[in-house]
């Protein structure tokens, strides 16, 4: 097949690239261009947006002997991902920017275009597994538990996955490093990216603050009783217990966490821990990775809710665009605007973005 290789600058594409010539593909290298001025967003390895990661991903496929080429895709990462940021935040939600740049920028745009150039495939070094099962090509959880990505790619529906590579998912990470240093690859012993990639220093608060300004409001408990104030509530996250700065002592010294945010009264809710337990999940604009199970049946599975949370065992429904869960045991501290994935043992049987708790 001739495929595109997206090509991070890091050691798990690099090796994902080599492993697809490898297997007799037909290979060009591309390296996206998130940021029309690279240089304001993280610099080294803490990100995946950089100038050094766009030499890092020559250099490697300089070594692989493959084609290599840099595509802008700034516009449509700053619209996809950094505006919806802004705006989950600021409506009271917590997203997952790294669950909408692999669906609408590193799947959806860079497929659609590799499709319009007349390749058949992309190839990432994502850690998940792709198999031909009874239900057809379905997505699988990675060989490395520790590195299991199912989570942030089970934004992608059946036609995308169709059309992705992921040729690490059997392997361990230690192993891909090892591979890399056999095959010469300068990147190694690169450390892995993480954090946001276009959030400075990591500071989210700080960064939304100079985004979408200073707007005072108060922090109260339950029954409505001001205990302090905050000067924007967009800055807090569900089940935050540091840095409320509440000027009305706990009783009995109980530590409080944030429970909900208001974007309409601007207005942060504190309670006890007890009162963060969520058993009920409700998701809308589900994607199915492979078949839709049937609307309206309960069925058994797990749910996960973080990239690198547990799987909880739940009983769950759908009508094809939203997912309802009831969890066996109740979860704390669950922000509306992340992900909900739901697993058929290791299979991804799809996701939607969390709108409701209880």
């Amino acid at each position: 097949m001739k495929v595109i290789a997206a090509m991070s600058g890091g050691v798990d594409s690099a090796v994902a690239a080599a492993r697809a010539v490898e297997q007799g593909h037909e290979v060009v290298g591309v390296h996206l261009a998130l940021s029309s001025n690279p240089q304001k967003y993280r610099s080294g390895a803490r990100g995946c947006c950089t100038i050094e990661d766009s030499h890092d991903a020559r250099r490697a496929a300089d070594v692989i002997g493959i084609p290599f080429y840099i595509w802008d895709m700034a516009e449509e990462f700053h619209d996809g991902v950094v505006e919806n940021f802004l705006s989950e935040y600021a409506a009271g939600r917590t997203p997952n920017p790294c669950l909408r740049c692999n669906e609408k920028i590193k799947f959806a745009a860079v497929l659609d275009r590799a499709k319009a150039l007349g390749f058949d495939a992309v190839v990432t070094g994502h850690y998940a597994q792709m198999r031909e099962t009874d239900l057809g090509r379905t997505m699988h959880r990675a060989e490395d538990p520790l590195k299991d990505q199912s989570y942030v790619l089970a934004v992608l529906n059946k036609d995308q996955l169709d059309g992705a590579m992921f040729p690490l998912g059997d392997t361990h990470k230690e192993e891909v490093r090892k591979e890399a240093k056999r095959r010469g690859l300068y990147v190694a012993n690169k450390p892995d990216s993480h954090d946001i990639c276009f959030v400075p220093s990591g500071n989210n608060a700080g960064w939304l603050h100079d985004r979408l300004g200073t707007a005072t409001g108060p922090i109260v408990d339950e029954d409505g009783n001001k205990l302090g104030e905050h000067q924007g509530a967009y800055t807090y996250t569900i089940g935050q217990r540091r840095g409320l700065n509440l000027t009305v002592p706990a009783d009995g010294g109980v530590p409080r966490y944030v429970l909900k945010i208001e974007p309409v009264s601007n207005t942060v809710v504190v309670g006890t821990k007890e009162s963060l337990a969520v058993t009920s999940i409700s998701g809308e604009k589900a994607i199915w990775c492979g078949p839709m199970p049937a609307n309206g049946i309960a069925h058994r599975g797990y749910a996960q809710v973080r990239a690198h949370g547990q799987p909880l065992s739940c009983t769950y429904t759908t009508d094809g665009a939203t997912i309802s869960a009831i969890l066996d045991e109740p979860l704390f501290g669950l922000a509306t605007g992340q992900g909900l994935v739901i697993y058929d043992e290791d299979r991804v049987v799809g996701s939607a973005t969390i709108d409701a708790t209880a």
